[in-house]
Parts: structure tokens; C-alpha cells; sequence
């Protein structure tokens, strides 16, 4: 056990005591392989990502995007779930928090065994027509790129996060966009929100009661730049409920929060787990 004792002990307590919802972000999945998007202040790595409005308006971008996508999509596929993952799919069914809230688009709580999860940014192992409304498969996408691109098989590139991976302009000369099954179309998008988009109103409306009916809410491995997270953590504390934050770095709740911890994740949840 750590040497901050009291931390821990009023951590287990609330845990075990008052069974809060649990808010996650990209921080528990660095361990298994996912790049995140901030660092330790909150400043983002590297360049901006592409905006909703950006893909929509461009056939270009939307060639940069899936051409990118389709380099950095096996590393999201082949992603296990790590021990935070884990710790939770086991809180959950210990029945010691009420659920989780995730702005991670990996699926990884799901593959961890965890089944209360709101997907507040979506999932990229979906890509939905934006034309016919036609939800499939990721890899059926992939497979479709895959076969009118065949020389972008075997790119080795440097992975960002979500998916994405960083490639050279000259990969994206001739790059072939998959179509959808039912229409044809090549206005294919992962379901994911991208940036400058806005969260589902059924996911939103999940969050939002998820929150209202917790008596207390764990924000981990995210610096709540996202106001679609930062919002519930507003909530809680309107409230009158405990709101506790688990993460390395600066987060936008830090003069809100109840308490925060600044200690690896991974080195928190299996230990919390293991009290139960």
C-alpha cells in the first residue's frame, strides 16, 4: 500500500460505501497501447484533430482521415483491457459503483467484463452512412479499405490517439474511401464524436441521470478539458456529492473536487478492487 494512507483509506471508503458512478478518460488506456491526447498540463500533443465540420465539408479530409484510420486501427482493435480496466469490470460486478460514464471510444471496458457503461463519445469499433443512416462493423470497413488500397498494408507509422495514426501526405495520393453496403455512399463515419460535434442527446441524457443518482463521482485518467465530461463533474459538486479525481496532471476540476489523487491509476484500481 502507498504512503498516503489517508487518501487511500477515504478512497476505499467512498467506494465501498457510497457506490459512485465512475467517469474515465483517456489516461486508463495508455497502458494498453492508446496514445492520449494530453499531456501532464493539459496541453495537447502534437496537432489538432480533425473537426466534424472539416470532414463533412472536405472529401480531401475525409481521405486523410481514413487513410490514417486504416493504418492505426489495428493497434485499437488488438487492445486489451489493462488492470484499471479490469479493477472496474470487478467493482461493477461486486456491485461497488453504479456504472461507468467513458469518453474513451476503444470499447475496453467492455472487453474488461464491464456492462453499465455510457459511451459518452461513441465507439470506434462502429462506423455508421451518413447518407442511409446504416450502422456496420469497423473491421468489415477495414477489410473494404484494405482491399482497394493495398499498398498502405503494411505502413509502419506512429500511432496517435483514437485510431489515428501519423502518414505521410504521399500515402494519400489515390487513396480509395470504402462505400456502404446498403447505398453506396462514400459518407462513411466512425460513431464516434469528433471534435466540434455534439454528444448524442440519449448518451448525454445517460451521463446527466447517471450522475443524479450517484452519491458520489470518480473521475480517472482524464484532465476534463471536455466540457461534455466537465459538466457532470460540475453536477455532482451542485449537488452536494464528493467528487474525486484519480490523475497525473492538471485537470479543470482540480478547484472543485473533493480530493485528488495524483498516483498512476493503474497502481490505484486493482489495489482498490482487491479490498472488497
Amino acid at each position: 500500500m502507498p504512503d498516503f494512507e489517508k487518501e487511500l483509506s477515504d478512497l476505499k471508503e467512498l467506494i465501498y460505501n457510497r457506490k459512485p458512478l465512475i467517469l474515465t478518460g483517456a489516461g486508463i488506456s495508455t497502458a494498453s497501447g492508446i496514445p492520449d491526447y494530453r499531456d501532464a498540463n493539459g496541453v495537447r500533443r502534437g496537432k489538432a484533430p480533425m473537426m466534424f465540420q472539416e470532414f463533412m465539408a472536405s472529401p480531401e479530409a475525409r481521405k486523410r482521415y481514413w487513410a490514417r484510420s486504416m493504418v492505426g486501427w489495428p493497434a485499437v482493435r488488438d487492445a486489451m483491457p489493462n488492470s484499471t480496466h479490469k479493477a472496474l469490470a470487478e467493482l461493477e460486478t461486486g456491485q461497488h459503483i453504479s456504472g461507468v460514464v467513458t469518453q474513451n471510444v476503444d470499447a475496453l471496458h467492455g472487453k474488461a467484463g464491464s456492462h453499465r457503461v455510457t459511451e459518452l463519445h461513441g465507439n470506434l469499433h462502429r462506423v455508421v452512412c451518413l447518407d442511409c443512416g446504416k450502422r456496420m462493423q469497423r473491421e468489415d470497413v477495414q477489410a473494404e479499405l484494405k482491399e482497394r488500397n493495398p499498398d498502405l498494408q503494411d505502413i509502419n507509422a506512429v500511432l496517435a490517439p483514437d485510431g489515428d495514426a501519423h502518414l505521410a501526405a504521399s500515402y494519400l495520393n489515390g487513396f480509395r474511401l470504402a462505400g456502404c453496403p446498403c447505398c453506396g455512399s462514400e459518407l462513411l463515419k466512425p460513431d464516434v464524436v469528433f471534435f466540434g460535434e455534439g454528444v448524442s442527446a440519449d448518451s448525454a441524457e445517460a451521463a446527466w441521470e447517471g450522475v443524479r443518482q450517484a452519491q458520489a463521482l470518480v473521475a480517472i485518467g482524464t484532465s476534463l478539458m471536455a466540457y461534455s465530461s466537465f459538466r457532470l463533474c460540475k453536477l455532482i459538486v451542485e449537488l452536494g456529492k464528493p467528487l474525486i479525481l484519480i490523475n497525473i496532471g492538471k485537470t479543470r476540476a482540480d478547484t472543485i473536487c473533493t480530493l485528488k489523487i495524483e498516483t498512476p491509476c493503474q497502481d490505484i484500481l486493482p489495489w482498490l478492487a482487491a479490498q472488497g
